[in-house]
């Protein structure tokens, strides 16, 4: 999913939108012939080098294939896009995505792939409900991967970049949320998640593997859990997928334990707050603005069981309750521990709007800033060594579901580049 490159699709199609409309009379596709001519196909489809970027994983060259269904509206509905590509330690190999947006309530996706070296994924989610306009929402996920990218620098706050380690995660699961809409605002939910994880050797022989320096890290040699959660949330956005003003606040408790099938127990309980705001007080400029802030805080008061792929993980472009969050400076599970807090904020600015064959396209500038801690202890303060981040986000949007994105971060060990679709909060 992460290797999706909407956004270098997008961005370079809204590049070419950009460019005077004389400058290609002689390209003018409403000359040729029917079935030669884009705006008569039931899509558009745009063939795409594609290079996929992640700290981790290294940069893989690859051809995309995007083709977008759109409605009579112009709204794309089904997004088809097989890849071929090459990593330069994990080898050639390729995707398949298909990706549906029936609505803004309900919406699916399934995504395949594979490297010649290690690597496999299979990613089937639906979620319905997603407005809350109905009385109920679901949503289900289907999750397996073999992902020999991953990286761990030990637990702590404190770790060191010295102390890199490379392994593989296999991991099996479902995820399952049924929630009772109260309000269209707020919502009680359950999640249920059987997990089953084994920690092997990784793809990398640039660092040295995670069972030479760590033999002894909780969860070193994998694991099952049955994780069950209740959560609150209470949400004004006005859009799921592209929010521009309002918010959302979660707070929640879950837990696994060996009572219930699990081979560790532990606890936690968080929450998390997100904002935007438009100030179109300041006329045709703060309409193309929006400030949008971020903030999670959790704690594991009961933990010394839990292994460190269950423990919040700090770093990355992605935002997960309790699983990782968002510090783009560096790359995903750069600080491991029991307890996290982070901050984001960003100002998403509109500066060129397009259409494209029939599809409404937005560029968006981003910088950003953000800052965060993990730590040990439930008495320790979650604002101390904070370790912080600036960068720039360059987002292409195709209303009203689609967000292709190539964030820049610099943090405390140099530049991080991150690619793939969705906001990151």
């Amino acid at each position: 999913m992460r290797r999706f490159l909407v956004s270098i699709v997008l961005l370079l199609l809204m590049a070419i939108a950009a460019i005077p409309a004389n400058a290609f009379t002689l390209l003018d596709p409403n000359t040729w012939p029917p079935t030669l001519n884009p705006h008569s196909w039931p899509f558009s489809m745009y063939p795409i080098p594609e290079v996929a970027t992640n700290p981790n994983g290294g940069v893989t060259y690859g051809l995309l294939v995007a083709m977008l269904f759109k409605n009579k509206d112009g709204d794309i509905r089904y997004i088809f896009a097989p890849d071929v590509n090459n990593n330069s330690t994990l080898g050639p190999g390729g995707n398949l995505r298909f990706l549906s947006y029936p609505s803004e309530d309900t919406q699916w996706y399934a995504v395949a792939g594979a490297q010649e070296n290690i690597a496999r994924n299979v990613d089937l989610n639906y979620e319905t409900g997603r407005t809350h306009h109905e009385w109920w929402s679901f949503e289900g996920r289907f999750f397996f991967e073999r992902d020999p990218t991953e990286r761990f620098y030990g637990i702590g706050n404190d770790s060191r970049l010295g102390t890199e380690t490379n392994y593989t995660t296999e991991q099996l699961y479902f995820r399952g949320l049924l929630g009772w809409n109260i309000t269209p605002n707020l919502q009680v939910a359950v999640v249920t998640r059987p997990r089953y994880v084994r920690i092997q050797r990784g793809g990398f022989t640039t660092q040295p593997q995670i069972f030479t320096l760590f033999p002894n890290v909780k969860g070193i040699n994998g694991g099952t859990e049955i994780y069950n959660e209740t959560r609150i949330t209470y949400d004004t956005r006005d859009s799921v997928d592209i929010p521009r003003a309002g918010g959302l606040a979660v707070a929640y408790y879950g837990l696994a334990d060996r009572r219930f099938m699990s081979s560790v127990s532990y606890n936690r309980f968080g929450g998390e707050l997100r904002h935007y705001y438009t100030p179109d007080t300041l006329g045709t400029l703060g309409k193309r603005i929006t400030f949008a802030g971020h903030l999670y805080m959790q704690w594991t008061p009961a933990g010394n069981e839990t292994p460190f792929w269950s423990m919040p993980w700090l770093g990355g472009d992605e935002s997960f309750l309790y699983t990782t969050e968002t510090l783009r400076g560096y790359g995903a599970g750069r600080f491991i521990d029991n307890n996290i807090a982070v901050a984001n904020i960003e100002m998403r600015t509109r500066v060129l709007e397009a259409t494209v064959f029939g599809t409404r396209g937005i560029l968006e500038l981003a910088p950003f800033f953000e800052t965060g801690h993990v730590w040990h202890s439930m008495s320790q303060s979650p604002v101390q060594e904070l370790h912080s981040v600036g960068g720039m986000g360059f987002r292409a949007i195709a209303e009203p579901f689609v967000v292709g994105y190539v964030d820049v971060g610099w943090g405390g060990e140099g530049p991080t580049v991150f690619s793939g679709i969705n906001y990151p909060f």
